[in-house]
């Protein structure tokens, strides 16, 4: 093959891959011409498309902020086994490592007759009562065993251990219960079952939004591809490829999905900081939640303009396919 040959072909082929890009650049003008040209349309795509962002991003933080404070109220919450005061040392030492064999359980602290009685003592300070009843009353507090446990709502070997092990049997306190039986019991497992409850709801309600988003951003594809019948047609009629018809839409919905993501970031970790203030006052975990959205903020964005893109690109060839006829 001679030299002008082989410099024709390479001239050939940086020519393709010019018109290939400028086609490419002219297609993306069009579409974000097409974004700016009915206002209305695109103000109501790129609302419900922040909404459903905003939704997604909430329901993500709050699930993150869920699960941090489950987990400082279960290393919180401990179960208590009491014991008589009089308990030898050797059968207490039995019964403290026969807990901590345990699988479920995390940790177990003795609190002695008199280290209870102080912290009863503490805790009622302030009711006069109590303090009064404390200091007239001459029978002593029992010994209690707090045990934490890997999963509040297991307490499946604990049950085991009350009702089988000799040395607790017999030094067992006649008038104190354990604390995970009864109402204490149940307020813990409520505490799980709302959290599971919450996690559910949130992604229904996500999904609920992904689906009226997408459907928003196929109206307005297709209400798009109606309003530019004549303008395809010409565009037809000139021989332009089937990519280049259908990808300004393309575009178009990717900018949906573009500034909706920017706005529902910027809005959720706006909620999310004035919202602060007032769920650290009920003891809600937001700080690590806040910190790790703040400190990864660029990749959370990132994310955020994925999904919205993907929303606007799945949303969008759906609409090209059914009503574009090229």
């Amino acid at each position: 093959m001679s030299k002008k040959n082989v410099n024709t072909k390479e001239t050939g082929a940086k020519k393709y891959k010019r018109r290939k890009w400028l086609t490419f650049l002219r297609m993306i003008r069009y579409g974000v011409n097409n974004f700016s040209r009915n206002a209305w349309l695109t103000i109501a795509a790129t609302a419900v498309m922040t909404i459903t962002l905003l939704i997604v991003f909430l329901t993500l933080a709050a699930r993150g902020t869920l699960l941090v404070t489950v987990d400082n109220i279960r290393s919180q919450v401990d179960m208590s086994i009491y014991i008589q005061s009089n308990t030898p040392e050797d059968s207490k030492n039995k019964i403290i490592n026969h807990l901590k064999n345990l699988s479920t359980v995390r940790k177990v602290r003795y609190m002695s007759s008199d280290e209870a009685r102080t912290d009863y003592a503490k805790k009622n300070k302030s009711d006069a009562k109590q303090t009064k009843a404390l200091n007239n009353a001459t029978n002593e507090f029992p010994g209690i065993i707090r045990v934490n446990l890997v999963d509040i709502n297991n307490t499946s070997e604990l049950d085991e251990f009350i009702k089988t092990n000799d040395d607790y049997k017999q030094f067992a306190h006649p008038d104190y219960k354990p604390s995970f039986a009864g109402e204490r019991r149940e307020a813990i497992e409520t505490i799980g079952k709302w959290v599971s409850f919450a996690d559910r709801a949130g992604m229904t309600v996500s999904v609920v939004f992904v689906i009226i988003s997408s459907l928003i951003v196929f109206n307005t594809i297709r209400m798009a591809i109606f309003n530019r019948k004549e303008e395809i047609q010409m565009m037809k009629l000139i021989g332009a490829e089937r990519s280049f018809i259908r990808g300004p839409f393309l575009v178009e919905a990717i900018m949906y999905g573009f500034i909706a993501a920017i706005l529902a970031t910027g809005i959720g970790l706006a909620i999310l900081m004035f919202s602060r203030d007032a769920l650290v006052s009920y003891e809600v975990a937001i700080a690590p939640t806040i910190n790790f959205i703040v400190g990864y903020i660029g990749f959370i964005l990132l994310g955020m303009i994925g999904v919205g893109a993907l929303i606007g690109v799945i949303s969008s060839l759906l609409a090209t396919r059914r009503y574009l006829k090229i």
